[in-house]
């Protein structure tokens, strides 16, 4: 018999990694892919959100990604967190556009769960930063150093589908200089 020897680190970076159940299940932990459906994060019954469930200038729904074909929700990296929302009208369409940027802070990784509804800005609690979805996700108030990367959607079948990757790094970028 061998002996194996696992570092501290090693055990605790398996078990964050493994599910609440303890079993792995895969596609946890994958990006959001195209043709992923988003969910809300509250919804038990992991409804696929349908776009006129979405009201303009509303704050916005946190959601995941889940896998249409399977079923299997992409709750196991919280960098797969997306924000979910219908800008008011005027800002994008007529009708207002439906976007979805990532629920990660650029600045240290917190999530960005404030609404300013007077001014439409998503805001994150940790560090103030505040970013305008109407403009791309743009940061209007530091000190994250990029806009929130965009996830871009379509509507397939009644539901808010993802289209393609993020469009850029998710997650805190403290004292990044690129």
């Amino acid at each position: 018999m061998t002996e194996r020897i696992v570092s501290r680190r090693g055990v605790l970076a398996v078990a964050a990694a493994l599910p609440v159940s303890g079993v792995p299940v895969a596609g946890r932990t994958a990006a959001p892919q195209p043709g992923d459906v988003l969910t809300a994060v509250d919804d038990p019954a992991h409804t696929a959100l349908r776009p006129d469930a979405i009201r303009a200038g509303a704050a916005p729904i946190l959601a995941w990604p889940m896998d249409r074909q399977t079923g299997v929700v992409r709750d196991g990296v919280r960098f797969n967190q997306v924000l979910l929302l219908r800008l008011p009208a005027g800002e994008g369409t007529a009708q207002g556009a439906l976007v979805a940027f990532s629920a990660i802070c650029q600045h240290a990784g917190c999530l960005v769960s404030g609404w300013i509804a007077q001014r439409h800005v998503l805001h994150c609690p940790c560090h103030g930063s505040e970013y305008d979805p109407a403009h791309d996700g743009a940061v209007v108030v530091g000190p994250a150093p990029f806009a929130l990367p965009a996830l871009p959607l379509r509507i397939a079948d009644g539901a808010v589908t993802v289209a393609g990757p993020f469009s850029g790094r998710v997650g805190g970028h403290a004292g990044r200089t690129d």
